[in-house]
């Protein structure tokens, strides 16, 4: 189950501007949120998205098509 989950943080990070934003600016208290959520990681998991240059995120979320986004209705003070 824990690969499954993966995969989904995965595709939210990608996909999902604001969650993206969200840990970009704090990728620990992000990860935990989602751990308080259900979202079930394992320390290896956690410590292999952790390590992972944060830049990537933002990099590869710009090559996909903007219709498979979901884009933030935030302002980037809201944070």
């Amino acid at each position: 189950m824990s690969h499954r989950t993966i995969e989904r943080i995965i595709g939210r990070l990608l996909t999902d501007e604001e969650l993206r934003l969200e840990f970009t600016r704090s990728p620990k208290r992000t990860l935990a949120e989602l751990g308080e959520q259900g979202w079930e990681l394992t320390r290896i998991e956690v410590d292999a998205l952790l390590t992972m240059e944060i830049r990537l995120w933002s990099e590869v979320a710009a090559r996909i098509d903007r219709r498979l986004q979901r884009c933030s209705l935030k302002d980037e003070d809201e944070g």
